[in-house]
């Protein structure tokens, strides 16, 4: 998925779905053989190849998400679920409720800072994120030297530590974000979705919904009505010319027919 919203950019939102028999590695670097950038997201083992230096074309930056890695300290910092649980559930832990502080004053930059350019958001972090992100490995680091291996919260604070520099790559490019969320939204409707249909049939049948989920979802990224411009476009498309089919994109669409309706 492709969004430069946050920092500016001048492209298009676009997502871009893949059909996969399972999670192997082998998936993501026949999808991203050709393509170099900022791969937003958790610590995978299946996207390893594309971090390898000898990756042809040279390797992907990651920007780990540190949605994920909150989540592990928020679990075991929610005081409202400890409470429903009753008397047998485990402590709050106040390591990971300060854990969770600590990352929300990130988040909380980050919500300022959406949609300046890449250079402004640059220079912001280094400037108010950097100092918090640099208090916060250290601060980890002391509370880990004080818990035993079989600590529920040792668990979350190593995520982060032994990926450090990946979770760290955002303070010098603007362009990363702190979260991968966007790409976990637009993935969420398979995710409610698969318990009512298990199966996609065949894998031509699944391509084809990959194909489908790719061309809904990038409408909806432009504040496009799907239905409309499907309708729309499939009615047109037979008797479009061909070198300017770019005209009926979703962006492009949407831009013809606010015009269309100013006059």
């Amino acid at each position: 998925m492709r969004d430069d919203r946050p920092f500016g950019g001048t492209d298009p939102p676009a997502a871009l779905y893949f059909a996969s028999r399972d999670r192997r590695q082998e998936h993501p670097d026949a999808h991203l053989a050709a393509w170099r950038g900022i791969l937003q997201g958790d610590a995978y083992g299946g996207y390893n190849g594309l971090y390898d230096p000898a990756r042809p074309g040279g390797p992907v930056m990651l920007a780990l998400c540190w949605s994920h890695a909150r989540r592990g300290f928020f679990e075991l910092a929610d005081i409202a679920t400890s409470a429903r649980r009753g008397p047998g559930a485990a402590p709050v832990s106040p390591i990971a409720m300060e854990a969770v502080q600590r990352i929300d004053a990130l988040f909380a930059i980050e919500r300022e800072i959406n949609g300046l350019s890449a250079d402004e958001r640059r220079h912001i972090r280094q400037e108010r994120s950097r100092p918090l992100a640099a208090d916060l490995r250290a601060w980890l680091g002391e509370q880990r030297v004080k818990l035993s291996r079989s600590a529920t919260v040792a668990k979350p604070i190593d995520y982060m530590l032994r990926r450090w520099d990946s979770f760290a790559s955002f303070l010098d490019d603007g362009r990363a974000c702190l979260s991968n969320n966007a790409a976990e939204r637009a993935l969420r409707g398979f995710a409610l979705g698969r318990k009512a249909w298990l199966f996609a049939g065949s894998s031509r049948g699944a391509e084809r919904a990959a194909a489908m989920a790719t061309l809904i979802q990038t409408a909806k990224m432009n504040d496009v009505d799907p239905q409309a411009w499907l309708a729309d476009v499939l009615a047109r498309v037979a008797g479009h010319p061909v070198h300017r089919l770019d005209e009926l994109l979703p962006w492009n669409w949407r831009a013809q027919s606010t015009t269309a309706i100013a006059a």
